[in-house]
This record gives C-alpha cells, structure tokens and sequence, in this order.
C-alpha cells in the first residue's frame, strides 16, 4: 500500500473518531479532513473542491427549495397526518415507513426525503414523540426503496449505463425488482421492529425562537365540515399539545371553561389556547383550525411572509385601545395572532383587548415589516422570529404542478435531475410561490457543505489506491469460498467503500472488478454486477455514506453511534437476502 493510501486510511480513521466522538460539528470534522490531504498532498486543489462545483449539493440545495415549498402549501401535511393516524409505536412507523419505501422505487430518494422530513418533524413536535425515533428511518426507508426499480437511485442508472458501455445489456425496469423488492420490504420491517429499541431519544428539533417561557393568548376557529367538526377535544388531539393548553370554547356567544376532553368539537366554535410563542406559531398549521384572524390574514397582500414579535411602546398609538379601534392590520399592514401580557392569562378576542405599555404582540406580517416599523415610536421592539408561516393552500396548484412535472421529467430521463430541480427552484421564486428570503433560508449551509466535503475525501480514497486496496482484500479474502463467496466479496466491498466514498464512485470503482471476479471463478458478470448494483446503495453504517443520511442528521439530533446501532442488523439482513435472492434471480 502506498504513503499516500497510509495517509488517506489515518485521515478517514480520524475523521470516523471525530464524528462519533462528537468532537466539532460533521461539516468541520469532514472538510476538515479534506484540508488536512490536499496540504499533505494526496489530493491536488481540483479534487479537494471538487464537490463544490459537483452537482449532488446544487441538486440538494434546489430539492430544499422544492420541499420549503411544498411544505409552505401544505400538500403533504395531511398526507403525513393521515399516515401517522392515531397509531403510536410500531404501527406508526410501519404506517410511515412501507409507503415511503413504495414512493422511493419512483421516486428520486433524496427528493422524497426532503419533501418528507417537514411534515414529520411538525407531526412528531405536535405529538410529543421523539423525532430521532423517526428521522434515519425515513432516510433508511427512502435508501431501501431505491433498490426495487432501475430508477429508483441514481446508482441504479450509473451501473446502467456502464452495462451499456461494457457491451452487455442495461438494467431493464423492473430487472431488481426480484431482488430489490424482497429486500426493500424486510429491510423496512427491521425498521419498524428495531427503530425505537436502538435509536436514543434526542429531544425535539432545536428550536431558533430564542423566548420559549413567555406565555401567548391565541384565538383559533374549528374548520366547518374540517377534521375537527364533531370530534371531541381528546380526538382531535388537542388535550396533550405540546406546551400550549385549551383554556376555552367559545360557542355561539356561550363559553365553555373548563374544557372537558370529552367536549364535541363543533364548526366555528372559536377555541382560546394559551402556550409557548414556538407552539403557539406551530398552531397556525393545525390541521381542522384557522386563525380567528382569518378575515385579517386574508386581505394581507400575496407576498412573501413573516411571524414577529413586536412590543408596545409608552408612546404608541396602540396603548389604552384595541386592535379593532386603532385598525391595525389597515394601519400596519399586519395581522395579530396572539398576545402575551407578563403576569396575565388573556381571554376573549383579540381584538377586543385593551392593550398597555409592554404587551408583546405576535404578528404575521410581510417581509419588509421590520424596515418600516423599527424606528417607530410605536414599537419598542420589532424582533423577527423563526418558525413556518401558516400553510397557504392557494399555492398549491402551482406546487403541485410543478412537484409532478419534476417527477415525470427526472423519472423518465427527459431532462437531467440537476437541469429540473434548478427549473423547479426558479419557477417556485418566479411564480412567488416562495420569495427569495424563503428560500434562503430553506437552504441548509451545513448539510450542503458536509455533502460537498464527502466528495473531497471520496476523491483521496480512490486517488491515493486506498479502495482498491480495500477492495482487492474483500474480494480475494472471500474467493475461496467459491462462487457465493466471491458474491459476497464484492458485496461487502461495495457496502464498505460506500460508507467512505459516493455510491456512484464506489458503483464505478467496483463494476470492473465485479467483471474480473466473475471471470476468475467462470460464471455470468451478471450477478456480480447486480451485487454492486445493490451493495452501492445499501449504506446503514454512518451518515457520510448517503446524502439522505446527511440530511438528516443535524435535524434529528443524531450522533454519529445512532447510524451504526440500527445500520448493523440492517445491513446484515440486506447481505443475506441478497446472496439468498441473488444467486436465484440471477443463475451464475
């Protein structure tokens, strides 16, 4: 083995320890890496920024857009809300997880998990469930799902097209199907059996609303004919929010307080909760209610929106009078969704409070409401706050349509997957769908550099000959146990280098020693082929192995010991399906 490859395995070793160790963030740890080869010379400037200008961070970069927004429509909410269902534990996850494994056969992965991880960190936050129970399962699922079909991952297509190069005949369809869907599904159903037994519970998403004790009153009316009309308080799931509590039900000019579980739900009943401003801005997106300030909201102008904090200063317009009196949204272009007063539980509607020196107001507002109203004497403090505005179902034809035309242009390879989610991205900006501050912010820097880093040191392990090496040992280890054990050398190989470089570069590098292999021990490239066909997309071990893993894994909290304690079983159910259902489907 070469000094270059030696230094190339201390560098990945290093990098490994840092990651699970937690020792600096997963973006530092892994570009960090990079640095430290390009300065001792296994790998030239070129390879080191290489993933910078590769398209695998543009593409995610556009997808995140893309699922900022269908989340801002709101499409999937009630799709993930019926998935989960009243299931808890087990149920749950395999409610959520086979339908996704399904998607990913059709549907791009890393698309399918930015669209997905939303809607059920807002579901998992809403129910008080631990999202680290559900985070690397979705990834896990959508990564098990690209194996059914010839579409379902890029992989799938770069081995194609190196069958078309080789002189043999590309992946048909359905050609995995035999192979992939077995798997696919078992891999699905470790997930659901193991997730919650292997997987620490690592709390919530951390919040970016720096005030989570201030108390805010909030007026929500029940959807005629929605979700909510005639289920009781319980059902609906509004007993046990999290950090926001029911204080009454307001019923045509009657109000009921307290409120019992049991309590029917009835249309238009206007419902008073006080909680948390976090919980209190998540509540704009409960399935079943509307803002009491739905009139209000809705002759706010079609731009791009923000949720506010602002507090009522000694010389405002607005102390000793009413919302209604004073006109507030005419006057501010803006809409009040709740109001804290230090020291008082207030009831009643909005707009009926008499406000004083030092409320603190909750407002919806456009994104230049800052600029106009931070110097104003009416305003002691106009503070921005994180948090999604309410979903805006006007968009969604639009998101919709756009959402379809990305699938079917990707899917059947009428337009690159880099040209189409640049195209989706630009048309969301253009149509307004999202603003331009929307969707920058929609973009994770730290995701996005951590994936463009991997591609450095994916760069130096096959510069230096370091997989190879990895590789030739696998391979030739296990070549005499005959043909099934040649099989699984260049399984494992794959699997192994897939942890440490891209599965395209990993599919590329073993594809030609997948065909040597096969003529060694006299039989048909083809199993072999399909071997790293699999073994390049089956990575469960770390999160640098795949760009869902990445994705996921500053959102669910996650250190780097959770993807090893459910990737093992996972993975080794995956090798022994697949030297079972290879061999079968594909004779040697």
């Amino acid at each position: 083995m070469s000094l270059d490859a030696w230094i190339t395995l201390v560098v990945v070793a290093a990098t490994i320890v840092a990651l699970a160790r937690e020792l600096v963030p997963p973006a530092i740890a892994v570009l960090g890496a990079v640095v430290a080869l390009l300065l001792l010379g296994v790998i030239d400037g070129e390879q080191a920024l290489s993933g910078f200008s590769n398209e695998a961070p543009i593409v995610v970069g556009a997808l995140l857009v893309l699922a900022r927004a269908v989340d801002v429509a709101g499409i999937l909410d009630p799709v993930v809300a019926g998935l989960f269902g009243r299931s808890t534990g087990r149920p749950l996850l395999a409610r959520l997880l086979f339908p996704i494994t399904l998607f990913s056969g059709f549907l791009n992965n890393t698309t399918l998990v930015a669209m997905s991880v939303p809607p059920v960190i807002e579901m998992t936050s809403r129910r008080q469930m631990a999202v680290s129970h559900f985070l690397i399962p979705v990834s896990y699922a959508a990564v098990l799902g690209g194996i059914v079909t010839a579409i379902g991952t890029s992989t799938n297509l770069t081995v194609s097209g190196l069958l078309r190069d080789a002189g043999m005949e590309p992946l048909r369809l359905f050609e995995l199907t035999p192979v992939g869907l077995p798997i696919a599904l078992a891999g699905t159903a470790v997930l659901v059996l193991l997730a919650q037994v292997v997987l620490p519970n690592r709390g919530t998403v951390t919040r970016t609303i720096s005030d989570e004790v201030r108390q805010f009153s909030v007026a929500m009316s029940v959807t005629p004919q929605g979700p909510l009309d005639g289920v009781s308080v319980e059902a609906g799931g509004l007993r046990n929010l999290q950090a926001v509590y029911l204080v009454q039900v307001e019923r045509n000019g009657e109000v009921i307080a307290p409120v019992a579980p049991e309590e029917a739900l009835l249309g238009g009943d206007i419902l008073s909760f006080v909680g948390r401003v976090d919980t209190i801005v998540d509540l704009q997106r409960q399935r079943g209610l509307v803002s009491a300030e739905q009139r209000q909201l809705s002759r706010l102008d079609g731009k791009g929106h923000a949720f506010y904090e602002v507090v009522v200063g000694a010389e405002s317009a607005l102390a000793g009078r009413t919302l209604s009196e004073i006109g507030f949204r005419g006057r501010y272009r803006a809409a009040v969704l709740g109001i804290h007063r230090s020291g008082a539980r207030l009831e009643g509607k909005l707009g009926d409070i008499r406000l004083r020196l030092g409320d603190t107001l909750l407002v919806l507002a456009d994104e230049q409401f800052r600029d106009r109203w931070r110097d104003s004497r009416d305003f002691l403090v106009v503070a921005p706050l994180g948090g999604i505005p309410p979903t805006q179902p006007r968009k969604a034809a639009v998101v919709v349509s756009v959402l379809l035309a990305f699938v079917a242009l990707t899917a059947f390879e009428i337009i690159p997957l880099l040209q189409a989610s640049l195209l989706a991205a630009f048309v969301l900006i253009g149509t307004k769908v999202l603003t331009l501050r929307q969707a920058r912010n929609a973009l994770d820097l730290d995701i996005l550099v951590l994936i463009a880093s991997a591609f450095g040191l994916g760069a130096a392990v096959t510069q230096s000959g370091l997989g190879e090496v990895i590789a030739g040992l696998l391979v030739a280890g296990l070549r005499p146990l005959g043909m099934i054990g040649a099989l699984a050398g260049v399984l494992l190989a794959t699997m192994a280098l897939t942890e440490l470089i891209s599965n395209n570069a990993a599919a590329a590098l073993l594809f030609p020693i997948a065909l040597a292999t096969a003529t060694t021990v006299g039989a048909d490239p083809r199993p072999f082929v399909i071997a790293v066909t699999l073994g390049a997309s089956l990575s469960f071990l770390t999160p640098i192995g795949y760009q869902t893993n990445l994705m996921v894994y500053g959102l669910g909290g996650y250190k780097f010991s959770d993807y090893t304690r459910l990737g093992v079983p996972l993975n080794l159910t995956c090798v022994v399906l697949c030297l079972i259902l290879i061999p079968r489907a594909f004779p040697f």
